[in-house]
């Protein structure tokens, strides 16, 4: 198989990025093929978007589950490791977004021999190159959270903004190839959320009122989201009532990241970089746009559907915290679920390994639910599994889910946690 080249095409250098003598080495070759690969790769990216030169990152978090791959894409990573060990292997801390086959559940949800396998192969190809498994989106909850200032290369769109928005570290959305090319060069282009410029606030939205749990918080974003007119916007909301919790954060900014494609918004007094207004805007602030309980409660509406059919109920997307496990087993204490109903949750490893501790899993596992360790609904074949188990409709707390699943064959319902479990129980949807 081949190993990353250019080729007979090298690339061109007409982009004016600035390069130090390591990157002009990383590009010649002289540090080996991949790096090379990653250089030209982040030159191609870096100008596009006009970078002037690149920056060094301190951490990777790369989104490459098999679905997203395919059978090419795991050759290509099969390539690399072909490769001499000191040639292949990541120069800066790198860790995984969850993957597509939890192995210890795939038959029970119907997924195939083809598809675990092909996870197996890309498992192997990562841990090749020096890559940790931690399988998780949120890696700012469990395993590396970045500080303010700190420049990094994340994959996942809601690992991205919280980052940005919640922690005040720098990146932008780096997609399969761009973080894996940080990863092999321990660099990105400097152009966006890198840069001071572009992390000043563009809209301004008030929040009249505080929602009740994480599926209003999602629902807001959804809501702001739905305003963003390109990558560029960064809204900026005011009016919280008290500072949301880790969790809140996370659905707020997740949704805002899956409706409005958006990598970094500020909260005033809650968020750092947002103190007050006068730190986000330049100028005058515009015209705030009022969001309250009304604007929240249709978007929820919006997808409530006429009858109360009922398939799986699925916690995940972002996968759900330790906290966020507690309170599912602790509703799902001493009920079952009714044969009738599917319900699933995605965490990650660390955390199920907590729950296991616990007793959170063998409360949720009792009542009928499966748990779900180092993967997400919508990267694990959702399409193929909803065929398989005769899945159709679909009630979630996460807006992020909600706004994504419609896309895999599933008619998608909001709510929150504790109406999603007393449908689950009752066999049909209860709003």
């Amino acid at each position: 198989m081949n190993t990353p080249s250019s080729g007979n095409n090298p690339i061109s250098l007409d982009h004016d990025i600035t390069l130090t003598s390591e990157e002009k080495a990383m590009l010649a070759g002289e540090l080996g093929p991949a790096r090379r690969y990653a250089m030209e790769q982040i030159i191609r990216v870096g100008g596009f978007f006009d970078a002037k030169d690149c920056i060094e990152v301190s951490q990777v978090h790369i989104m490459a589950d098999p679905e997203s791959l395919g059978l090419a894409g795991v050759e290509f990573l099969e390539s690399l490791c072909a490769l001499e060990a000191d040639q292949r292997r990541v120069r800066v801390p790198t860790v995984t977004d969850p993957r597509g086959v939890d192995f210890e559940a795939y038959k029970r949800l119907g997924q195939t021999e083809e598809q675990a396998n092909l996870e197996r192969r890309a498992i192997t190809a990562f841990k090749a190159m020096g890559i940790m498994m931690t399988d998780t989106c949120i890696n700012y909850q469990t395993i590396m959270p970045p500080v303010r200032g700190e420049h990094i290369a994340y994959g996942d769109t809601g690992s991205s903004i919280y980052a940005n928005s919640v922690m005040g570290a720098r990146t932008n959305f780096q997609g399969g190839p761009s973080a894996l090319a940080a990863a092999l060069a321990g660099r990105v282009p400097r152009y966006g959320y890198h840069l001071d410029q572009c992390r000043r606030g563009s809209r301004l939205f008030d929040l009249s009122f505080r929602p009740d749990d994480l599926s209003e918080w999602g629902a807001v974003g959804g809501i702001i989201g739905g305003f963003m007119e390109s990558y560029w916007d960064v809204p900026v909301v005011t009016g919280v009532d008290g500072t949301p919790t880790s969790d809140e954060m996370k659905q707020i900014g997740a949704a805002l990241a899956s409706y409005g494609s958006t990598a970094l918004f500020h909260m005033v007094g809650v968020t750092p970089e947002a103190p007050d207004l006068s730190s986000v805007f330049d100028g005058p602030p515009p015209k705030s746009i009022s969001i309250g309980r009304a604007e929240v409660e249709a978007f929820l509406a919006s997808y409530r559907p006429s009858d109360d059919q009922l398939d799986v109920v699925v916690f995940a997307a972002p996968q759900l915290s330790l906290v966020e496990m507690e309170t599912l087993a602790g509703l799902l204490d001493g009920k079952k679920i009714n044969p009738s109903v599917a319900l699933l949750v995605a965490t990650s490893p660390e955390i199920k390994n907590a729950c296991d501790r616990m007793g959170f899993t063998a409360k949720i596992e009792t009542a009928g639910g499966i748990v779900l360790k180092g993967v997400c609904f919508y990267q694990m074949y959702a399409r193929e599994i909803g065929e398989a188990q005769g899945w159709k409709r679909l009630m979630s707390n996460s807006a992020k889910l909600v706004n994504i699943i419609g896309g895999y064959g599933y008619e998608p319902l909001l709510a929150s946690m504790e109406k999603c479990v007393e449908s689950a129980v009752k066999g049909r949807i209860i709003t």
